[in-house]
């Protein structure tokens, strides 16, 4: 029987995606686990495998084709011994129905139990069914433990699901909104016809309208506000130049390690600034899983560094090198974006002072860091020049209120002034 190869959701929030590429052509047979396809998701550009084996018969969405909602039917493949002709049996595939390929290993998360298609007799024992029978089964919801086989020892054949009743559905799960769409801009033609302006258009890719729609959202739903603090980092600087010079060249320390460090340590000490909203309860995490806002040719992504209380300073740089390089050439796993419960943004190696970012949810607190200053500042009552670095964090007010976002800033505070403490 053909089987509809659909869109499949590669990360939980994903709701539809661009085909980036197909990597097998019509005609070709495929075996599970051979990459078909590259699908772009709204972080990243991803490989799909195949879950069974056939024959792609019909490529049904081309390459470069964006908008594909998930689970809509992007190819079709047949079996062994099945004819071309046999796919216009092909029924209309539903949401519910799931999808023949699955994500690339680099979502790999823990085995679940063993699907419907490979049930358990009421006896203990396996139930025997060939791969049709079992995909026929899945497809019309049919429990093949209630069923007897007629073929070769038993084994449930295709024959055996005519008439059989579907089991009772499950409750669907429900269904995550779709993001609110963003404002649209100004009319184009408009702008060209009307006015005389000239411009260049520069096509927006999946991830950019996912990531200008989920910055949409968070700041429409999130109620933001914002603490600003001012930490002298005259320590830090001469911390840091130590330590490189001690390094000889096995790594170079940036502001921003010491930042994702004292961040860190920051919400172990003090945890009620390291939570997550939702409508049920406040979700306080036990590790301090920092996101690090990193630009890329498709727009901005937030690998995380995880436990990042538990690593030091060497290992935090090397480790946001590498994600960062992976994250510019979209070649990151779901897992190493997504999640989080804290983020860093730093613009400060541009000049830029002071700035307020935007939530990134489910997130309750992002760092805006900006550059670190030489200014008059008054030490021990003389007005002497020290290096001033301002710090602002943008909050989601249900989760933290003013006093848990200020006292978290003087603890922050006290480890970038103290970078020694970090350590001991």
């Amino acid at each position: 029987m053909p089987t509809n190869i659909l869109m499949p959701a590669l990360s939980p929030t994903m709701t539809e995606g661009t085909l980036a590429k197909w990597l097998k052509k019509e005609g070709d047979n495929v075996k599970a686990g051979d990459v078909i396809a590259e699908i772009e998701t709204d972080k990243a550009t991803m490989e799909v495998e195949a879950v069974d084996e056939g024959k792609l018969a019909k490529i049904l969405i081309a390459s470069g084709t964006s908008g594909v909602a998930v689970n809509t039917p992007i190819a079709v493949l047949l079996e062994e011994g099945e004819s071309a002709e046999a796919i216009k049996s092909v029924a209309p595939t539903n949401s519910n129905q799931k999808a023949e390929v699955a994500s690339a290993p680099a979502a790999s998360a823990p085995k679940a139990a063993a699907p419907a298609s490979t049930p358990k007799a009421q006896s203990g024992g396996r139930v025997f069914a060939t791969p049709l029978a079992r995909r026929i089964a899945e497809q019309k919801g049919i429990d093949l433990s209630s069923l007897q086989g007629t073929g070769p020892h038993g084994r449930i054949v295709k024959a055996d699901l005519e008439g059989a009743k579907p089991a009772a559905s499950k409750a669907a799960a429900p269904q995550v909104g779709a993001p609110r769409a963003a404002a649209a801009g100004p009319d184009a033609k408009a702008l060209s016809t009307v006015y005389g302006m000239d411009f260049t258009e520069l096509p927006n890719n999946n991830i950019k309208k996912i990531v200008a729609r989920r910055l949409l959202e968070s700041k429409q739903t999130v109620p933001h506000f914002y603490l600003t603090v001012d930490c002298r980092i005259d320590g830090l600087m001469a911390a840091r130049a130590q330590l490189n010079d001690a390094a000889k060249g096995k790594y170079k320390l940036s502001v921003n390690d010491f930042v994702v460090k004292a961040v860190a340590m920051a919400l172990q000490k003090y945890p009620a600034a390291n939570v997550a909203w939702t409508d049920d309860a406040v979700l306080q995490f036990k590790h301090s899983d920092v996101s690090v806002a990193v630009a890329t040719p498709n727009g901005l992504i937030t690998p995380i560094v995880k436990k990042a209380e538990t690593k030091g300073l060497a290992e935090i740089s090397a480790e946001v090198k590498e994600l960062a390089g992976r994250a510019k050439e979209g070649k990151l796993k779901p897992e190493e974006f997504q999640g989080g419960t804290f983020s860093v943004s730093n613009l400060g190696m541009f000049g830029v002072k002071d700035f307020q970012a935007i939530i990134n949810p489910p997130q309750a607190c992002i760092l805006a860091v900006g550059a670190g200053i030489e200014q008059p500042v008054v030490e021990d009552g003389k007005i002497v020049v020290g290096t001033v670095m301002s710090v602002t964090l943008s909050v989601d007010h249900r989760a933290v209120d003013g006093a848990v976002g200020a006292e978290f800033l003087q603890v922050f505070k006290q480890y970038i002034e103290n970078p020694v403490s970090m350590v001991v």
